[in-house]
């Protein structure tokens, strides 16, 4: 069953979110600066990066695309 997941960078603001499923991330995640803006997103599947992943710049506009298998 998955499961929301959230982890935090040390000064304790969100670094990132998602799902896991017994431990092995799944499915959409997020990844935030400490400044609170969207980093990176995309998927996993069984605790792998697929698909299309996404990287913002500082004011959250696409910087790249990437594709993982």
């Amino acid at each position: 069953m998955e499961e929301k997941y959230e982890l935090f960078h040390r000064d304790g603001s969100l670094w990132a979110k998602g799902q896991h499923i017994q431990g092995i991330y799944t499915g959409y995640w997020e990844w935030y600066r400490k400044d609170g803006t969207i980093l990176r997103s995309g998927f996993f599947n069984q605790g792998k990066q697929t698909g299309e992943w996404t990287t913002y710049d500082k004011e959250g506009k696409v910087y790249k695309v990437t594709h993982k298998k």
